[in-house]
């Protein structure tokens, strides 16, 4: 398998996009209040760090070293020269004292950095909670999408992917709100006011403090390409560990089973492994950028010591001018350094929003239409007529399928594995649409149907049942709270459940952990009958909803599906009536009652009839009957001492 057919994590697209921008800009509009208070708070802490280097110039040549009586004033920083004129013209005449300026100093420097610390708090914490607030929003408008599509998109991506949609790549995004541009915008606001500043103090000075850059920026161009190749190859890696993980964690009994663990964890091992080295090759090329900047930066200092240490000397600048420049310079080239850490921010928040504005503009194929039909009542009529369908393009699994199930009918479907069976409980549900004809309920087609409206009508129980983490009752209202307990305990008393469900922890209201791990297969296939039948849906579709339990329980089952099937559940909606269904089962010994069995055979209809009459015909149905009797007759003799 090739690295591109792995995931979409290798695609980091462009590291600047600027309609991915504006449309992720977007999600700040609804926190404005909050973004455009971050942003005064950005600008007053920006603003706030130049005061200290500039304070230390005026204590030093206004009064820890002042210049000599008679000197020029070139002597003294331009910071001190404003000051001291300040003190002069406010005080109408001589300025303050050595003693009172350095106090005065020292309390100006201590409230910068006391403001500094609550403006950098502040911040901090308005940026982290309008980021977290729109993680909130995005998480919850990528689900609401989720439940949208169509079943077909969960068949096409796999399930990491797209929990990694919901987690890491939201993730990447909040990254860049309350870092990346952040960061960014405070960066340049600083760096803003550092330049004007240092070309105030001594605009020479400033011209050889700048000197490093184009070094800076070209080891900057050099270390991006590198990294981003090796980041790039360390996703890639980790989607490898995630769906190894995913798959084998689910999987695990089966690797139990056939005692796969020494094989899976060399797998494991050469996965993991390969991440390890990309991760070390990246972070090799962090080892060599990062101490190249502080060379560099430390060439820079070392020219403004050796231009400025020469001013000073000079008398063109004073030794706080030059205190000023160093403190500066060092708050400068900071910032530069870190635009590789900025840039993989920005790099890997436009890849993960390209993967996350691809999944929320996946067209929607299964929808209502704009009016549906959604009637007060439901009589329960099914009809196929000509259809034609296939998962896959070129192969279809339905050829030009007709019939009709009357209001009230019971009708089973079997044929061989493949035959096209459980295709027409999704076709029904529109969980796909058809590629020809038409699927009806109550004479309305389905995509006609508000779909809502449509899947309340019809309850499907399936081979493979599914249980939420959470409770019993949980488990059998699903969010409706129309449900109440004396329902609920209703439904399970019908399908004989009621008696292992008291006798668990907390009765209807016991522990279900995830999946109904802890639950026996005959136990949750009971849950799942008593869920249909407590939404008294007017269809039911079984789809080998007994294939996985035992004998005793399948007869129980059956003897509450009797009921069930023979008459339906009144209610204040709809009086109680024989309940449409559709049996699809393989056991031809839990079908033998139906009104009518239809036949499947390599997706198209064969054949259709009671029991009897289809044994009379002597086809499909009678050779597969006669190989379920021969089994068991085999199975009967073995059993015998």
């Amino acid at each position: 398998m090739s690295e591109l057919s792995i995931d979409d994590e290798q695609q980091l697209g462009k590291g600047y996009d600027g309609r991915l921008m504006r449309r992720l800009l977007g999600y700040i509009v609804p926190h404005k209040g909050r973004a455009a208070l971050a942003v005064v708070l950005i600008v007053a802490s920006s603003l706030l760090q130049l005061v200290g280097p500039l304070v230390t110039a005026v204590a030093l040549d206004l009064y820890i070293r002042p210049p000599a009586e008679g000197g020029s004033e070139g002597t003294i920083s331009a910071a001190a020269a404003w000051f001291e004129r300040l003190t002069v013209a406010r005080g109408q005449g001589a300025g303050l004292s050595v003693g009172e300026g350095i106090a005065l100093m020292g309390w100006i420097y201590l409230v910068a950095l006391v403001l500094t610390f609550f403006t950098l708090y502040a911040q901090s914490y308005v940026m982290q909670v309008m980021g977290q607030r729109i993680m909130f929003d995005l998480r919850r408008q990528i689900f609401a999408r989720l439940q949208q599509l169509p079943i077909a998109h969960f068949d096409r991506n796999p399930l990491g992917r797209l929990v990694t949609r919901v987690t890491t790549d939201v993730d990447a995004l909040n990254q860049l709100f309350t870092a990346g541009l952040v960061a960014i915008f405070g960066d340049i606001v600083l760096l803003g006011g550092i330049v004007l500043v240092l070309f105030w103090l001594s605009w020479k000075l400033a011209i050889v403090a700048f000197a490093i850059i184009p070094l800076l920026f070209a080891l900057t161009v050099w270390f991006k390409t590198r990294a981003r190749q090796w980041y790039r190859k360390v996703r890639v890696r980790i989607a490898r560990i995630n769906a190894f993980l995913q798959e084998h964690i689910t999987g695990m009994s089966v690797v139990q089973l056939f005692n796969r663990e020494a094989h899976a964890m060399e797998e494991f091992r050469k996965i993991n492994q390969d991440h390890r080295d990309a991760n070390v090759q990246a972070i090799f090329y962090y080892a060599i950028y990062y101490p190249s900047v502080e060379l560099i930066t430390a060439f820079g200092t070392g020219l403004i010591v050796w231009y400025g240490g020469g001013s000073v000397l000079a008398g063109v600048l004073s030794l706080g001018g030059l205190i000023a420049f160093l403190q500066y310079a060092q708050r400068f080239y900071r910032p530069l350094a870190d635009l590789s850490d900025k840039y993989n921010i920005l790099q890997a928040a436009m890849a993960s929003s390209e993967r996350i504005f691809e999944l929320l503009d996946e067209p929607l194929t299964i929808v209502s239409p704009h009016e549906a039909h959604a009637p007060e009542r439901v009589e329960g009529a099914l009809e196929f007529s000509g259809v034609t369908f296939s998962y896959l393009p070129g192969e279809p699994v339905l050829h030009d399928v007709s019939f009709r199930v009357e209001p009230g009918e019971t009708v089973a479907v079997v044929g061989h594995t493949g035959a096209g069976k459980s295709t027409l409980a999704n076709l029904l549900l529109r969980f796909y649409d058809v590629d020809s004809g038409v699927v009806k309920v109550d004479g309305v087609d389905v995509r006609q149907w508000r779909l809502n409206a449509l899947r309340e009508s019809i309850g499907l129980v399936l081979q493979d049942v599914f249980l939420f983490s959470g409770s019993v009752a949980h488990n059998l209202r699903l969010g409706e709270s129309g449900l109440d307990d004396a329902r609920l305990r209703w439904a399970l008393g019908e399908v004989h459940a009621l008696e292992f469900v008291d006798n668990l922890e907390g009765g209807i209201e016991a522990a279900v952990r995830e999946r109904g791990a802890g639950l026996s297969v005959g136990q949750k296939q009971l849950l799942s009958f008593a869920r249909a039948l407590a939404f008294d849906p007017r269809i039911l579709i079984l789809d080998e909803a007994t294939s996985s339990v035992d004998t005793e329980t399948e007869q129980r089952i059956q003897q509450a599906l009797d009921r069930l099937l023979g008459r339906g559940v009144s209610s204040p909606h709809q009086p109680a009536t024989r309940r449409t269904s559709l049996v699809i089962a393989h056991r031809l010994s839990t079908i033998q009652k139906a009104d009518r069995i239809l036949v499947f055979h390599k997706g198209c209809l064969r054949e259709q009839g009671t029991h009897q009459e289809l044994l009379v015909q002597r086809g499909i149905y009678h050779r597969l009957y006669q190989l379920q009797y021969q089994e068991q007759e085999m199975l009967a003799t073995a059993s015998r001492p």
